[in-house]
């Protein structure tokens, strides 16, 4: 007897809505059409990227045994939640946002990475949702980083720092980027 697990975890899946979204390619790049939500005029921020990686899978076992798991790692964009204050915004800004969402795709490889050295075992299921846990709180640490150390664009140094470091991760990591 075969049975399958299939789990589907998603930030903004867990709200019921359709979520319109878009995924990491590296032919393309983020532009302030991509970002459709209503700005919180609350905030000094001027823009906010909404991004996120979305990760199912599914095991294959028997009464007794482990056979085998599959696994799907996307990174996405969510349009609907991403805003900004088209006033006050510019390209230097949006590169700023693009690589909040590279940050993304480059927490999407490390699990994917991570994923490929895994074996079947009879706990797979929650290693891969440790797993998963591990990656979701070091992207949020990264994430919360990048805008410390780069002020939220607004140091060009540190802001141009982070774009050669995540360029030359993400090319490193390459094998594992998403695919179409």
């Amino acid at each position: 007897m075969i049975k399958y697990l299939f789990i589907f975890t998603s930030f903004f899946l867990l709200q019921g809505d359709v979520i319109e979204e878009l995924s990491w390619h590296e032919d393309y790049k983020l532009t302030w059409d991509d970002f459709k939500g209503q700005p919180n005029l609350d905030t000094d921020a001027v823009a906010v990227t909404a991004s996120g990686i979305t990760f199912s899978y599914s095991v294959k076992k028997s009464e007794t045994k482990i056979h085998g798991f599959q696994t799907l790692v996307k990174a996405f964009f969510y349009p609907e939640h991403s805003w900004c204050k088209s006033n006050l915004v510019d390209e230097h800004v949006l590169g700023h946002e693009q690589l909040h969402f590279d940050i993304t795709e480059l927490h999407a490889r490390i699990f994917r990475q991570k994923i490929v050295q895994l074996k079947p075992h009879i706990d797979i299921a929650k290693s891969l949702q440790n797993l998963h846990e591990n990656i979701e709180t070091e992207l949020k640490s990264t994430q919360n980083a990048y805008d410390s150390e780069s002020n939220y664009s607004i140091d060009t140094v540190g802001q141009q720092k982070w774009q050669l470091d995540i360029a030359k991760r993400l090319k490193t990591l390459e094998r594992y980027k998403s695919k179409d």
